[in-house]
């Protein structure tokens, strides 16, 4: 059986559910009655993250073993002990085509052995396979570090019109294209709607990974988009208040948001629709649907500003370390990443130990042999009495790299990672129907896709579900 394995971040079952009770006829809710349905439940300690939960699915083993934490990290050595499914089948012979799947920058040697290969937008680079899809992927990591935190109404000129020029190609419909102009009509009307560029950015990239399918068909595919997910961090409060006993965000925030987190699935319904006809048309293939984790409510306030790094070399000018000593890595706020040389790692951790935002002493790891993630978030400062020390010396805010940004949505995170998530199988080629809800480690999945494809399981693996 071919597989389509959709990457529906983060998102728990009482999404899933709250969806299909509003809209019977969508496509998840016509799909759920035949598929087999797992609360899948990621078993990695510590603080979750994507960039952690992913990994775990992937490689079949928790983070005890596979160690991945941030973005950018060096995995070699995560290669070689515990490959990414995709390598094993493509390596198998499999054929294989990725879009978006996180940690699969860089791109493998021999690329070519993919039917196509597109990395996740925190990619260090625009490199795809084939060649074409890199005109999307430059578009792609412009908007998606522009707008990390605040979206940015601006669109990167230059990266929008390759893009734009390429679009009949890459295989964008004419229909989506209207979408997308009425979207832009509708923020100059109603600004808060900005936020959902979002959305649209997987929206973009599903028109282009549904063209690859099609085109080259490959046994194993990936797909995965954040846009539900990250519209469920900020406005799950404004569609279930009734999961708090505080709730300061006030009656017209909660009007505004309440219906977002059902425009983000309207969005995946639709890509998860036009997947469903493909196979009603390749009966070969099956539909997988993956969360990886879940989210619920956290505490819910109000945020107007948060202090973040905005410029990450002039922030690393604050270390005096030269420009040749350090290479930015991507990151997600309120993360900032970088690697840095051997010869200048005591001098910049030495530094790094004293910075201080209004007193308060400044997170970071450092893992392997040259990389350190640093945590910079710092919500409501007042925009006058920020003060920035390292090594005792107080470094003005405009020399600092860093910045009090607005918040458009006035929100931080309403709703954060559980360790329950969502797995469902649609294979109406085989009949089968759920028989009610069971429980599935994310460390089974790994496995369960290699035996799909008959492929002998590594000893570090658990023995999956037939």
């Amino acid at each position: 059986m071919k597989i389509i394995f959709f990457e529906l971040n983060e998102v728990p079952y009482k999404i899933i559910h709250h969806f299909c009770r509003l809209y019977p006829e969508s496509s998840l809710a016509k799909i759920l009655p035949f598929s087999r349905q797992f609360e899948t439940y990621t078993e990695d300690k510590g603080h979750l993250s994507p960039w952690i939960t992913w990994p775990t699915l992937h490689r079949g083993v928790t983070n005890e073993k596979h160690f991945i934490s941030d973005f950018g990290q060096d995995l070699n050595d995560q290669e070689e002990q515990y490959p990414a499914v995709w390598n094993i089948l493509a390596d198998q012979g499999i054929p294989v085509g990725l879009f978006g799947s996180l940690h699969s920058y860089p791109p493998p040697e021999h690329i070519e052995k993919f039917s196509f290969y597109v990395p996740d937008t925190f990619a260090a680079g625009s490199e795809c396979f084939p060649k074409k899809l890199e005109t999307f992927q430059r578009f792609n990591l412009t908007m998606a570090r522009e707008s990390s935190r605040v979206v940015d109404s601006k669109i990167p000129a230059r990266e929008a019109l390759q893009f734009l020029l390429k679009l009949p190609d890459l295989g964008f419909r004419f229909k989506t294209a209207v979408e997308l102009a009425g979207q832009l009509v509708d923020e100059r009307v109603n600004k808060w709607k900005v936020v959902r560029r979002r959305t649209y950015q997987s929206v973009i990239g599903f028109e282009l990974f549904y063209k690859q399918l099609v085109t080259h068909q490959p046994a194993f595919t990936t797909f995965f988009t954040n846009h539900v997910a990250s519209s469920m961090h900020r406005y799950w409060a404004a569609a279930f208040p009734e999961d708090y006993e505080n709730l300061a965000l006030g009656r017209e925030w909660i009007e505004t948001y309440n219906k977002e987190i059902v425009f983000t699935m309207k969005k995946a319904d639709e890509m998860i629709g036009r997947l469903v006809k493909f196979i009603d048309r390749h009966p070969e293939y099956a539909l997988w649907i993956s969360s990886s984790m879940g989210q619920f409510a956290v505490e819910a306030r109000e945020i107007e500003t948060d202090f973040i790094v905005k410029d990450g070399k002039r922030f690393m000018e604050m270390f005096n370390l030269g420009p040749g000593n350090y290479t930015l890595k991507p990151s997600m706020i309120p993360q900032f990443n970088v690697e840095v040389k051997e010869g200048v790692q005591t001098e910049f951790e030495t530094r790094l130990k004293t910075l201080k935002i209004n007193g308060q002493q400044v997170h970071f790891r450092h893992k392997g042999d040259h990389f350190y993630s640093i945590d910079i978030g710092f919500p409501n400062l007042d925009e006058g009495s920020i003060k920035i020390e390292l090594m005792n010396e107080e470094i003005p805010v405009a020399k600092s790299g860093m910045q009090n940004i607005k918040i458009q949505d006035k929100c931080g995170a309403t709703a954060y990672h559980i360790p329950q998530g969502s797995l469902i199988i649609y294979e109406p080629a085989r009949g089968l129907q759920k028989g009610g809800m069971t429980t599935l480690a994310t460390t089974e999945i790994a496995p369960s896709l290699l035996n799909n494809f008959n492929i002998p399981l590594p000893s570090y693996m658990s023995r999956g579900i037939n």
